[in-house]
């Protein structure tokens, strides 16, 4: 997994719950990486889980809903580190639509050795996107979060239905629910 996702991890953490819990967090979910991380850099999927559940276990906060907290504020991170990903774009359904023709193909230029889950459009219209969600991590919370975070980026509503089929796929269906 992409080290972005360890360091925006660990910068949301410290905002939310504080250095002092971060630090100890991190010490108590057994790191193979010791919690030193590159932006650039590949790290065991793993490694967010540890964190996650070990943060879970402190705060009492469901895993899920941490996991699907850290997409929402992944979102403008992403989008500010790759502004060609949203440029132009007015709706989420627009970026998602483009995920894996586009910004994944731009992704996996920058990042060769990147996993990145898929996301095949099965059907689309400007206000409804139903996808094939399909990732070895099986990070369904993650990719809603992402989805509710990309919403916020461009002022929208969106109702985000998960429906797991397998460990291998599930389906994401997006609806807008307001008309901006």
């Amino acid at each position: 997994m992409l080290g972005v996702i360890f360091t925006n991890l660990i910068e949301m953490m410290e905002q939310e719950v504080g250095l002092e819990l971060t630090e100890t967090v991190l010490e108590e979910a057994n790191l193979e990486s010791k919690a030193i991380y590159t932006s650039v850099g590949f790290y065991s999927p793993g490694e967010v889980v540890a964190i996650v559940t070990t943060l879970s276990a402190h705060t009492g906060i469901p895993v899920g809903e941490l996991v699907e907290s850290f997409g929402v504020y992944l979102f403008p991170k992403l989008a500010e580190y790759h502004p060609q990903a949203v440029r132009g774009k007015k709706s989420v359904i627009e970026v998602l639509s483009i995920l894996d023709s586009n910004i994944h193909v731009e992704v996996q230029k920058l990042y060769p050795d990147a996993q990145l889950p898929e996301f095949k459009t099965i059907e689309e219209s400007p206000t409804h996107i139903k996808m094939r969600y399909i990732s070895e991590n099986s990070l369904e919370p993650l990719a809603k979060g992402l989805i509710i975070g990309g919403a916020t980026y461009f002022n929208e509503e969106v109702e985000v239905d998960i429906s797991v089929e397998s460990a291998d796929y599930s389906f994401i269906t997006v609806r807008k629910t307001n008309s901006s």
